[in-house]
């Protein structure tokens, strides 16, 4: 089992990050371990609750300047009154990369940056290939299952390679389950949202969310309701780091 991991692991296409853009404008989660690292360097430190959690004035600034898509304050407020870290699912992202890549440590009631902490801050697009390595193929979301991520593994090259073409127009989740999936094209919408909801839930939250959240891709949603799927294009981040085999090609199919 280990080796086969492995084998998947080396057909991973690299992040490489080549191009002169805005990581921290472009990537929410840069942007949001950034924020945080130079709030706890410049605040003493990132407050914590007596069960652990990150304050609620920390969580409060969070979520007025990350500027994270879906999970604005106004987006985040609509929903809770109040908020602690677990009304905020970026936060927990964010929490979790700064600690696998040592850039906060806990020093009693308090989150406090590493040195390594402290070289990110001066070159956050130097951490840029690692953040999104980790994050894009390995990350466990608190909604999933590890084994859920592994078997994933194997399908990220065809994934990016599909939306390499397609999100050059604009593609949506259901777009994608049509184009890997084709013998459900056929089927009305109606069918189609009975037929799928696996598919493409499995589709949004896997694979599309990661690449929202990095930064490689941003959904288009001006006029839809909370439950429409929005379309998703490549933002400049796409190719200033992956460089892939479609990227000559005008179309795709999948078969």
């Amino acid at each position: 089992m280990a080796q086969g991991r492995d084998q998947s692991r080396t057909m991973l296409p690299e992040i490489k990050l080549q191009g002169d853009v805005d990581v921290a404008a472009l990537s929410p989660l840069l942007r949001g371990m950034l924020l945080s690292v130079a709030y706890a360097d410049g605040e003493g430190g990132i407050g914590l609750t007596a069960t652990g959690a990150m304050n609620r004035k920390f969580v409060h600034w969070a979520a007025v300047h990350f500027l994270w898509p879906g999970f604005t304050a106004e987006d985040l407020y609509s929903m809770n009154k109040v908020l602690n870290e677990s009304d905020v699912p970026p936060l927990w992202v964010v929490r979790d990369m700064t600690r696998h890549l040592k850039l906060l440590r806990k020093n009693k009631d308090v989150l406090l940056p590493t040195r390594r902490g402290r070289e990110f801050l001066v070159n956050p697009q130097g951490f840029f290939d690692l953040v999104a390595t980790d994050y894009l193929y390995s990350y466990v979301h608190a909604t999933e299952r590890e084994q859920e991520v592994r078997a994933r593994l194997r399908w990220w090259r065809m994934f990016l390679n599909l939306l390499n073409i397609k999100a050059r127009e604009g593609c949506t989740p259901m777009d994608a389950v049509k184009i890997l999936y084709p013998d459900l094209a056929p089927l009305s919408d109606t069918e189609m949202t009975l037929e799928a909801w696996k598919l493409r839930s499995d589709l949004q939250y896997g694979v599309f969310r990661r690449l929202c959240w990095l930064g490689l891709l941003y959904e288009a949603r001006e006029g839809l309701t909370l439950l429409q799927d929005g379309t998703f294009h490549k933002t400049p981040l796409w190719p200033a780091c992956l460089q892939l085999e479609s990227d000559a090609q005008s179309d795709i199919g999948v078969h």
